[in-house]
């Protein structure tokens, strides 16, 4: 009998319309091999074949796509049997194109993945056994791809998805090294929290918003809401989805108890499911559901089977669904499951298309770390509403409480380099130093450009041409002209 999982992922590969004896790989002519994920990847898989030179096991990288980008092995008679069933570079083998598979299994439920056998839904596959672990973007936490180790089916498979996790780990640990250099996302937790309601007693945004697409965005959640349907909140991470939704719930009830769920690390999923889903069946209770879009598949299937339930009846045969709400960074990245429950998709702004909202914010934020408000001086007005925020509110509000952790009046070297620099150029960590360290000494209060240079060891046009380099933007502080 078929683990859950597995039930579930030949469910999903019927409802794609295949059948055992059909497998769609389809081929694309391209594959990237300039990406991050490729290299790092690539680079670890070279170091594990070396280890397996004589072993009957092939080693992949995927595409969070499952679109196989590489393939190493020395055994000639399994690489010519998996040339069979094009699981080969330029393939597509996600569960939609050959069913329920190893890689196309850690991908949808983004979890490493054993398939043996016949348990393949395919049966093409059922010579092989495959283990599966998803690659998550060491910044973003977004998925990235997949390492995918296949043997033949007879083989021993006990350590098979043990050396597939150790690929996945030091591939996404060599994307981080070649990255930013910035810290790894947090992994999921699975929070339930509630939005208390006193922060809601005032009137308008408690946040200060003032935007008009702020406000246009929360009016239409509120209208939506206010009709009974279901709402879908979408835009960049760190924009504030949650919060709008929150918003416009209280606006329609004000008296009704908000949770808000954030998406759990995928082991944990059955117990988080466990711990919250009661709430829908609770009167006067509305359950915002963030970040869909990074659940496994099978729990956006069993959340979808919760929500429908989840009824209650107005006195008639008609029914209503119990108020629920959901967030994603786009509609697309919403779960098949899930969309068809959808019935209005509010775009909320990112901030940097709401410049007259940075300040309010920053307000907020630091009045609510201090417990009183705190000043600004006007460069370090200048400096936050001209800045572009690549993440958004929460960026925003981490800036704003470590600098008035350290002042009530925060002033522009209260701030991290960060808020004046415009590139794009991705730098190594000997570089985000140096640049974080000219900037510091550009904004000591009273600091002229000679000064800096000389704390730098460093000529003035060596200064200037560092800024440029690093396109920092300093506020009251031009450029001499040239001749």
């Amino acid at each position: 009998m078929l683990a859950p999982r597995l039930r579930a992922s030949w469910q999903r590969s019927e409802h794609y319309g295949l059948s055992p004896e059909d497998m769609r790989p389809v081929f694309t002519g391209s594959v990237d091999t300039a990406s991050l994920l490729y290299e790092c990847g690539h680079e670890v898989l070279q170091g594990l074949h070396r280890t397996l030179a004589n072993e009957p096991v092939s080693l992949m990288i995927t595409d969070r796509d499952g679109l196989v980008l590489c393939r190493l092995c020395d055994d000639s008679s399994i690489n010519r049997s998996l040339d069979r069933v094009n699981l080969a570079p330029g393939f597509y083998f996600a569960e939609r194109n050959a069913g329920t598979n190893g890689l196309g299994l850690a991908l949808a439920d983004r979890t490493p993945s054993l398939v043996r056998a016949d348990e393949h839904y395919c049966t093409a596959l059922r010579g092989y056994t495959c283990a599966a672990v998803p690659i998550l973007d060491p910044i973003t936490g977004s998925l990235a791809g997949s390492v995918n180790l296949t043997t033949w089916s007879d083989s021993s498979s006990e350590l098979l998805l043990a050396l597939a996790q150790a690929t996945a780990g030091n591939t996404t640990a060599l994307m981080l090294a070649r990255g930013t250099g910035r810290r790894p996302r947090p992994t999921p937790r699975g929070e339930v929290f509630r939005v208390y309601a006193d922060r809601f007693r005032q009137q308008g945004d408690p946040y200060g918003a003032v935007s008009r697409s702020w406000s246009d965005a929360v009016a239409t959640a509120c209208t939506a809401m206010a009709q009974g349907r279901i709402v879908a909140a979408v835009g960049e991470p760190g924009a504030g989805k949650t919060t709008l939704i929150s918003l416009a719930r209280r606006q329609t009830e004000p008296r009704e108890r908000v949770l808000s769920a954030r998406p759990p690390a995928p082991d944990d999923a059955h117990d988080w499911l466990t711990l919250w889903t009661p709430e829908l069946d609770k009167d006067s209770t509305c359950v915002i559901v963030s970040g869909v879009g990074a659940l496994p598949a099978w729990t956006a299937a069993e959340l979808a089977r919760v929500f429908r339930r989840a009824h209650r009846t107005d006195g008639g045969a008609s029914g209503r669904l119990q108020p629920f709400a959901m967030t994603a960074e786009s509609y697309a990245a919403i779960p098949e499951t899930l969309a068809p429950l959808v019935d209005t998709v509010v775009e909320v702004p990112a901030l940097r298309s709401r410049p007259d909202d940075v300040m309010p914010l920053a307000h907020h934020f630091a009045r609510q770390h201090r417990g009183h408000a705190v000043t600004f001086t006007p460069a370090a007005e200048r400096a936050l509403s001209a800045y572009d925020w690549p993440e958004n509110v929460r960026q925003l509000r981490r800036v704003i409480r470590n600098a008035a952790s350290r002042t009530e009046v925060i002033d522009t070297h209260h701030l991290p380099a960060e808020v004046f620099t415009d590139t794009v150029r991705r730098l190594g960590r000997l570089q985000e130093l140096e640049r974080d360290e000219i900037v510091r000494c550009l904004t000591e209060p009273g600091t002229t450009v000679a000064q800096a240079a000389e704390r730098l060891g460093m000529s003035r046009a060596s200064v200037y041409r560092k800024v440029a380099r690093y396109g920092i933007k300093l506020p009251d502080r031009t450029r001499p002209k040239r001749s």
